[in-house]
């Protein structure tokens, strides 16, 4: 019995959508990175791109736990000697939202060619609105801890 591998035309891709009104920003990017991966499916191959398409709305209310809002620093150069630019979670929640979040999924995605293409099916929008209805994308709901 040999094993079948998904081929490049028989992958189907679906839209999830993922709303991070409230929910936390770590469980947020696990799942989304699960769904851009496609741990979820029974195709699952570690060295294909099965996942499916991941939009998430509202990326400005996602929650941070603990201290996080005043303790939590990102980071990035800008190529000039002493470019390492700072900017603390609050600030970066007020000027561009979705950095939060696609700075989480990023981190949880493959660090190769791969990863990169499974971060292009990710799309954060600030607000609710999105363009991407004609996809259908479906709702995915987040598990909520009852304790």
């Amino acid at each position: 019995m040999s094993t079948q591998f998904p081929s490049k035309p028989a992958i189907e891709r679906k839209w999830h959508i993922l709303d991070a009104n409230d929910a936390v920003l770590g469980k947020l990017a696990s799942l989304a990175a699960n769904l851009l991966m496609g741990k979820h499916k029974a195709s699952y191959t570690p060295f294909l791109d099965t996942g499916d398409h991941v939009i998430v709305i509202n990326a400005e209310k996602v929650k941070l736990t603990g201290k996080k809002d005043d303790q939590k620093i990102y980071r990035h150069f800008t190529g000039y000697p002493g470019g390492l630019v700072e900017i603390g979670a609050r600030r970066v929640r007020a000027t561009r939202p979705q950095r939060m979040i696609e700075d989480a999924i990023s981190g949880m995605l493959p660090k190769n060619k791969l990863g990169k293409q499974m971060y292009r099916k990710l799309n954060v929008y600030a607000g609710d609105k999105h363009p991407h209805i004609a996809q259908k994308p479906v709702a995915m709901a987040m598990a909520k801890k009852t304790a």
